[in-house]
């Protein structure tokens, strides 16, 4: 089944919601990075939370996550844009522990605690937004209800999950963001609180087969639901020769020679795909010229 997530509101337009699987974009990232089981789960769940995020912006706005909490793992990097095209890495890939005390994979181990969540929103302004809480919890989930409440003044509840097989790949990855609109009542709130706490973990959900649709149906109620639109879930990268070799130029002449010099070709890696680039001396010789005629 392909990832997607839908959009819709529930109680009588008290509550806007988001719910996403997105196993095949997570198993893409554990691919490209060779993720241990314990790293796959932060940086799916992380990818998941970010792409439904991604999904509150609009035409081509887009954002950046980083979650750093000064664990293993190091900072946990996601982008995402408005129409589910998420793609992320964690600086550490090859970490892994035992499973905590409740029998899941200790993600908040890995992450840590002593840092920060900050969400970077680029809405095609001069200044991008930016948003930064303190980690409460290291497990992804809490601490983005927690930046929700305290960086956009909306109180949601967020679940984000993954599920890894015993040889590192992905069995299941989803998520769901429900949140309170502007004079959602009390009732409301605790009623729709009582039947999430209820509602088996949301890998579970997915790993059972369950759509986003029927995710919310779980966590809300079918006839409480009104589904707004969907959309794909991909992992998508958007680097390009382009872009590494305007990088190269930025580098200034002197660099330039120094690469040249040193080793007669440069070669770079995409942080986020993997991919890698590789110029050898004549395209080094372009790029330094064009470094010279920028005044670099």
């Amino acid at each position: 089944m392909k990832d997607y997530l839908v959009k819709a509101l529930a109680w009588d337009g008290e509550i806007r919601a988001y719910a996403a699987t997105t196993t095949n974009t997570v198993a893409e990232a554990q691919r490209r990075h060779d993720t241990w089981a314990t790293a796959s789960a932060a940086l799916g769940r992380t990818m998941t939370a970010a792409a439904m995020t991604g999904a509150m912006l609009k035409d081509r706005d887009k954002l950046t996550v980083k979650v750093d909490g000064g664990g293993p793992l190091g900072p946990i990097i996601a982008d995402a844009d408005a129409s589910g095209n998420v793609r992320g890495y964690v600086s550490h890939p090859h970490v892994h522990f035992d499973l905590n005390e409740k029998g899941k994979l200790d993600v908040a181990r890995a992450v840590g605690k002593q840092g920060t969540l900050s969400v970077v929103k680029d809405l095609g302004l001069k200044q991008h937004f930016t948003g930064q809480v303190p980690l409460i919890s290291g497990e992804i989930g809490e601490d983005f209800a927690y930046y929700f409440y305290n960086s956009e003044q909306v109180a949601s509840s967020v679940g984000v999950g993954v599920l890894v097989n015993p040889d590192h790949t992905i069995l299941a990855a989803g998520g769901v963001i429900v949140q309170m609109m502007p004079g959602a009542s009390e009732t409301t709130a605790k009623r729709v609180e009582q039947k999430i706490f209820q509602a088996d973990p949301i890998s579970k959900m997915v790993e059972r087969g369950l759509t986003p649709e029927e995710i919310l149906y779980e966590w809300l109620g079918e006839d409480r639901v009104k589904l707004l639109g969907s959309c794909d879930v991909s992992f998508e990268c958007h680097c390009s020769e382009e872009r590494i070799a305007n990088g190269i130029v930025s580098l200034g002449e002197d660099e330039i020679q120094s690469m040249i010099d040193e080793d007669g070709r440069a070669e770079a890696t995409c942080h986020f795909c993997r991919k890698v680039y590789t110029f050898e001396r004549e395209q080094l010789e372009r790029l330094k010229t064009e470094s010279r005629a920028n005044g670099r």
